[in-house]
Order: structure tokens, then sequence, then C-alpha cells
């Protein structure tokens, strides 16, 4: 199982969240990272509702075995288009059910059904015992609580 920190999230919502800071802190214990990427003038940024934190092209490139990056506007999907010989992982999506991402990951809004072997998101918010499998079969999952599913799966 796979475990993405959502917005580099570990123990729930956080201050720190789409901060380089908190993201490399992330990374650095081997954990997978989604980002909320915005490009404004030609200039990366994090943050989820508009760009918070500024970054530059080499950061995400240095990082992308491992990030899961949420393409927020329509010039983040260009520019990430537009980077050559890059293996970025990248997505958008607004209220879709289902989104396949660049690298071909199917991910799944939370509450929708979870396809065997998709990414599982936020699954904090809607899970129920009925519903524990689901969770299961997923090649990973996205969350804001990495810490409290990796110890349930290692049980």
């Amino acid at each position: 199982m796979r475990f993405i920190a959502h917005r580099g999230n570990l123990n729930g919502p956080s201050e720190l969240e789409n901060s380089p800071t908190q993201i490399d802190f992330c990374l650095n214990q081997s954990i997978d990272c989604e980002i909320d990427l915005w490009v404004q003038n030609g200039v990366f940024f994090l943050g989820h509702d508009s760009g918070q934190n500024m970054i530059d092209q080499e950061w995400l490139i240095s990082r992308q075995d491992f990030l899961w990056i949420h393409c927020k506007n329509a010039d983040a999907i260009n520019s990430l288009l537009d980077i050559k010989n890059s293996s970025l992982n990248f997505f958008w999506h607004q209220n879709d059910n289902y989104t396949i991402t660049s690298k071909k990951n199917v991910w799944v809004y939370p509450g929708q059904r979870v396809i065997p072997g998709s990414v599982c998101v936020l699954p904090e918010n809607w899970i129920t015992l009925e519903r524990q499998d689901e969770v299961f079969q997923s090649y990973a999952i996205c969350t804001d609580y990495v810490h409290k599913f990796q110890h349930e799966f290692a049980s």
C-alpha cells in the first residue's frame, strides 16, 4: 500500500499544508505527497485556494517520483505539459467521480466507489465498515491522516 499525504498533512489538516518545507518533511519520511499547483504569469505556486508558496520547475522535477500534482488552473496544466523529459504525475479534477493522472492512475473522488488498484482519496471523510474492503483494494490512499492509516494497515 502506498500512502500519499494530502497537501503534506500527516496528522490532520495543518497550516503547513502545501508548504515546500512540509512537503520535503514528508518526502524525507518516504511518504508521497499530493500538492496543489497554480501557475500565474509563468511562476509556479503551491496552495489550495490560490498560489501562496512560490516554487520553481526544478523543485517539482527533483521530487517527481513522489509527487501527485493537482493542477488548480489551466496554466498549471499547460506548463507541466511543456516540461520535456520529465515524468511528473499530474491531474485536473473538480467534482469528477474519477480522474486519470498523467501516469495512468485512477484518482477516485472522495466517497465514490473505489476501483481496485486506484487511489482512494480522503477515506477518513466517508469510510464505513461496509466499505472498508474498498480501501484495502486500492493502490494508494491519499489522506490527511497518513500516520493513522499506516498504523491501521500495519495491524
